[in-house]
């Protein structure tokens, strides 16, 4: 179990500390919804946070095996919808990776589309997913 404390702050933001490193995260609303748009929204954090999952537990995984992925990244592009109500529609993904043999990508690909962050998404939203093989740092071990 992990402890998050949220503070709203007023006009539209709030201050999130981590208790157990006490690092801390400010949030702000959108421009597109009343706020300010002067940091990450909640949504762009979930956003943030499948692109960070998924690097993290291929870097998991890829360690495990001794495979190098220093320097993957990803994009993440979300796309908001009205339908009725005001909610994530589309997390596309890209992931630029190193070149790796077939086996690997196969293991790190599966890996990525069944992060806990993945898995925690409703069905609505949509996650399209592109993996960049050879446009990233690092190498078979």
């Amino acid at each position: 179990m992990v402890r998050i404390d949220v503070t709203y702050r007023g006009e539209l933001s709030c201050v999130s500390v981590h208790a157990p490193s006490r690092t801390e995260l400010v949030t702000d609303a959108p421009v597109d919804n009343q706020g300010r748009g002067l940091s990450f929204s909640p949504t762009d954090l979930v956003a943030t946070a499948l692109a960070t999952c998924m690097l993290t537990t291929m870097g998991i995984v890829a360690a495990r095996h001794g495979w190098r992925i220093e320097g993957a990244s990803a994009t993440v592009e979300k796309t908001m919808v009205a339908d009725p109500v005001r909610r994530i529609g589309s997390l596309a993904v890209v992931l630029r990776l190193p070149e790796l043999d077939e086996r690997a990508r196969t293991t790190l690909e599966r890996t990525a589309l069944t992060c806990p962050v993945h898995r925690s998404l409703a069905p609505e939203v949509s996650i399209p997913v592109t993996f960049e093989w050879g446009s990233a740092g690092g190498s078979a071990a």
